[in-house]
């Protein structure tokens, strides 16, 4: 990237897997970024040099809102995207009403530069409410008098994983790849070539009012995309299975209902509408104006070897969603089963320990504690802080018992023992808990 160390740009979107990078190649070629997103707080003390602004965009639907977070900048660059609508996602308020608002604002003010990331093929066929207001938000675009450029990008990987190109780094590792029906071809497109493709749109003399796919040189299945990924990481070639219709619909909504939990899932109703559709394009155009041309899946994995850390991370991105059902429901259930049939034994326990009169009402708060905890863990706002407290509650339950109960050591069912296997997963899931 090359740029003007007087210029800055404003990138909304700026902590995800586009934004992200663009921020950190603006920064490296000398421009002043400011970066809006959600949740800043990590990223601020990661990116110091930026002036973060925390902001949620699906609220941000006035111009308005806007006008104070453009004062002082040259351009602007909107990576801001959600897959699907759930409990903390809105489609329509990021790609719709937050975005208008903020190409409403850099008219007013007469900013020009804005450069817009979209979605290949949201012009051609919109299945998705993804699609559908991706699409919207182009066409505002388009109707305003700015000197834009819309960058329609395919799947994107690259170094980083997030969300589709996390999940074929994870498939690649399984011994069976599970084919989903329906499942078009993709060309996906590097992360680089993508942050490449915005700085030669901010250059001050680059052309402006344009459309552009972005895509690799390759149509590639699933099976071929995901064999790369198990090449690069050292695996043999792996037999595929095709998933039954009955199983992919049933995953996709397990995907919806972790959605509804705030966890985002890469596996989504939206995700069956987007991969039945495919994610081609005609690369040519973007070659010619902007002299890029893009890599292949092949050669960019060539160029940079997988390390113990990808393997790592592609074998525990499957176990994610596993640790985190098993530990709530470990929780959920320890509660309700002491509350059911074990809830004589948990009082005589009890009352083992010294409660006395208050045997009961120990274990009834205890019980509902757990189920707490468990649910806590399965909301993902809730999560970080349930995991937390399921440590305190493992620590006091050890120590009390070995205080009180020491026998509790060596009984034939280990309670005591096993109870340092919960620890050790609640220390992984606090571990992988985050996504980017």
């Amino acid at each position: 990237m090359t740029g003007a160390p007087e210029r800055r740009v404003l990138v909304v979107g700026a902590t995800g897997l586009i934004g992200q990078w663009i921020v950190a190649g603006l920064l490296a070629a000398g421009y002043g970024v400011r970066g809006v997103a959600r949740r800043v707080t990590r990223v601020a003390r990661a990116m110091p040099t930026v002036e973060w602004i925390a902001l949620d965009i699906a609220e941000a639907v006035q111009p308005g809102d806007w006008l104070p977070h453009l004062a002082g900048i040259d351009a602007v660059v909107n990576c801001a995207g959600v897959l699907q609508d759930s409990a903390g996602d809105s489609t329509h308020g990021v790609h719709v009403a937050g975005t208008g608002a903020l190409f409403a604002a850099c008219e007013q003010i007469g900013l020009r530069r804005v450069i817009h990331i979209s979605a290949i093929g949201s012009d051609r066929a919109a299945p998705s409410r993804f699609a559908q207001t991706k699409l919207e938000a182009d066409t505002a675009l388009g109707q305003r008098d700015l000197d834009w450029a819309i960058l329609r990008p395919s799947v994107v990987v690259g170094a980083a994983a997030y969300g589709g190109s996390a999940l074929f780094r994870a498939l690649a590792v399984l011994p069976v790849l599970p084919i989903f029906p329906e499942t078009a071809t993709l060309q996906v497109v590097q992360l680089d070539d993508v942050v490449a493709t915005v700085a030669f749109f901010l250059a001050q003399e680059a052309p402006s009012r344009l459309v552009l796919d972005l895509a690799g040189p390759d149509r590639l299945s699933l099976a071929e995309l995901v064999g790369h990924y198990r090449r690069w990481l050292g695996w043999k070639e792996a037999a595929t299975i095709i998933v039954p219709r009955p199983v992919a619909r049933l995953l996709y909504r397990l995907g919806d209902i972790a959605g509804a939990l705030g966890w985002r899932a890469p596996l989504r109703s939206t995700t069956r509408l987007e991969i039945a559709r495919g994610a081609t394009g005609d690369p040519r155009r973007w070659r010619e104006i902007t002299g890029i041309v893009p890599r292949s899946l092949a050669a960019a994995l060539v160029a940079r070897p997988a390390s113990v850390q990808e393997r790592w991370f592609a074998g525990l991105y499957l176990m994610k969603p596993f640790v985190f059902a098993g530990l709530s429901l470990f929780w959920i259930v320890t509660g309700i089963l002491a509350l059911g049939s074990g809830y004589r034994g948990a009082v005589t326990l009890m009352a083992a320990a010294g409660a006395g009169s208050l045997s009961s009402a120990a274990t009834i708060a205890g019980c509902l504690a757990d189920i707490a905890i468990g649910a806590g863990i399965a909301f993902r706002r809730s999560s970080r802080v349930a995991l937390l407290a399921s440590l305190g509650v493992s620590a006091v339950y050890v120590v009390g018992a070995t205080l009180l109960l020491p026998s509790l050591w060596v009984d034939p069912l280990g309670p005591l023992v096993k109870i340092w296997a919960v620890v050790l997963l609640t220390l992984v899931a606090l571990s992988i808990l985050e996504d980017r």
